[in-house]
């Protein structure tokens, strides 16, 4: 079976679990769920996630008209909900939405941006989950998916698709400026600033939920914005990251937690959310602003050592129990393969090819004949996980890597960008 046509058998096994009711469509998190996700509309598990399989599907063939349906009233849906939308979120919230709009060529951008205005507060934008004791009120996350680097970041993509959004981002640009911590080795932001905090934080540094990710964007913000103060903080942020990590003849890999401990499982790990392959977008997006070295050597070469760790990890081979169980696009083989393909098609380096495609091979060797993928909990009596349906943990997004890989290898090298991935393919500025 080639990668095509596996993603072909595992997208229409998606559209199998699309559900509609009185308020649209819905898919449901893992197969077999009566409901839908918990967050309905949104990227990571929602509806929302299935406008970028469907976006890399348009660069395949033609959508067809069930394709265009459903489509249009995934538009529809996340359109309907952003005036009474309070998440904010990359993954869930109205960045989400703005993400979908634009991957889907629908309008609606400038109204997802105005909601973002309006629930802003003195320090930020809050969500339901900093209500826990241990955060005081008024707390707001800092990192690029749940913080306010999540705003900056939906801002700049708004920006880029026509939308009037450099209000919005200069405020959620000067809002994470203030929240940085200066240490001797350079700045630092914590997931949740200690102000807001009764506790001692656990750090999460790499891309999803800390320090990298937070540099990534404030480097693309002030290339963007022209804004030098935002790319020296990023480069200062950057000159902090390498000193919390081991850069060996193995490549340069950050714990995934801060202070590890052995509940955390596994110190290291190589995915997207926590790991090299979303690491290195911080030194691409570093490239992109432009800035010439950090510690010494350039942000290529970082970029380059961050794609090296994940080579010599051993994955995708499952070398112990809860190491690599995960196929996924946030958490495991889909994520890696695709930062991969952009790592190929930026340098030209074929071994990049080679390692996106032995992610496609385990891919195929794990999906079940029907289409979709069963990740593993190792400590549960029953470790195969009921199938995920969505995009970052669940079939779409696998699809859709599988899609790309085909074409790539078919000699087709256009890619869809978003707004997490643009700026690894685009060329460094000279």
């Amino acid at each position: 079976m080639t990668y095509g046509e596996l993603a072909e058998r595992s997208w229409s096994w998606v559209l199998g679990q699309v559900r509609w009711d009185d308020d649209g469509p819905w898919i449901p998190e893992a197969a077999g769920d009566a409901g839908p996700s918990p967050d309905r509309d949104g990227m990571h598990n929602g509806i929302g996630g299935l406008a970028h399989t469907l976006a890399e599907i348009r660069l395949v063939r033609a959508w067809t008209p069930a394709e265009q349906d459903l489509a249009a009233a995934i538009g529809d849906r996340i359109r309907s909900s952003i005036p009474s939308t309070t998440a904010t979120t990359f993954f869930d919230g109205l960045v989400s939405s703005i993400g979908v709009l634009t991957a889907l060529d629908q309008p609606g951008t400038s109204a997802a941006v105005e909601r973002l205005q309006a629930l802003q507060t003195a320090n930020g934008w809050p969500e339901s989950f900093l209500d826990e004791p241990r955060y005081e009120p008024g707390a707001v996350a800092n990192d690029i998916t749940l913080g306010t680097g999540a705003v900056l970041l939906g801002a700049l993509w708004a920006l880029r698709h026509g939308s009037d959004a450099s209000a919005l981002a200069g405020r959620a640009a000067d809002l994470l400026l203030a929240e940085q911590e200066v240490l001797p080795t350079g700045l630092n932001w914590q997931f949740v600033s200690r102000r807001f905090r009764s506790d001692e934080p656990t750090e999460m540094p790499n891309f999803s939920h800390g320090l990298a990710g937070i540099v990534a964007v404030l480097a693309v913000a002030g290339a963007d914005l022209d804004r030098p103060e935002l790319v020296d903080a990023a480069r200062r942020g950057a000159e902090h990251l390498v000193t919390l990590g081991i850069n060996d003849d193995r490549g340069f890999r950050v714990p995934r937690v801060i202070p590890w401990a052995a509940r955390h499982g596994d110190e290291y790990t190589y995915n997207w959310c926590h790991g090299g392959a979303g690491t290195a977008l911080a030194f691409s997006a570093l490239e992109y602003a432009g800035v010439p070295a950090i510690a010494g050597d350039s942000p290529a070469s970082w970029r380059r050592r961050c794609l090296d760790s994940v080579r010599y990890s051993g994955i995708p081979e499952r070398l112990h129990p809860g190491f690599w169980d995960n196929d996924g696009r946030c958490c495991g083989t889909a994520g890696v393969g695709d930062a991969f393909l952009d790592a190929w098609l930026r340098d030209g380096d074929k071994a990049d090819l080679e390692f996106a495609v032995l992610m496609g091979d385990t891919l195929v060797d794990h999906a079940d004949p029907e289409g979709y993928w069963r990740f593993v909990e190792h400590k549960n009596a029953d470790p195969l996980l009921p199938p995920g349906v969505g995009w970052m943990q669940g079939a779409a997004g696998i699809s859709a890597y599988l899609f790309r890989l085909q074409r790539a290898l078919d000699g087709d090298q256009r890619s869809v960008v978003r707004m997490d991935n643009w700026f690894s393919a685009a060329r460094p500025r000279q």
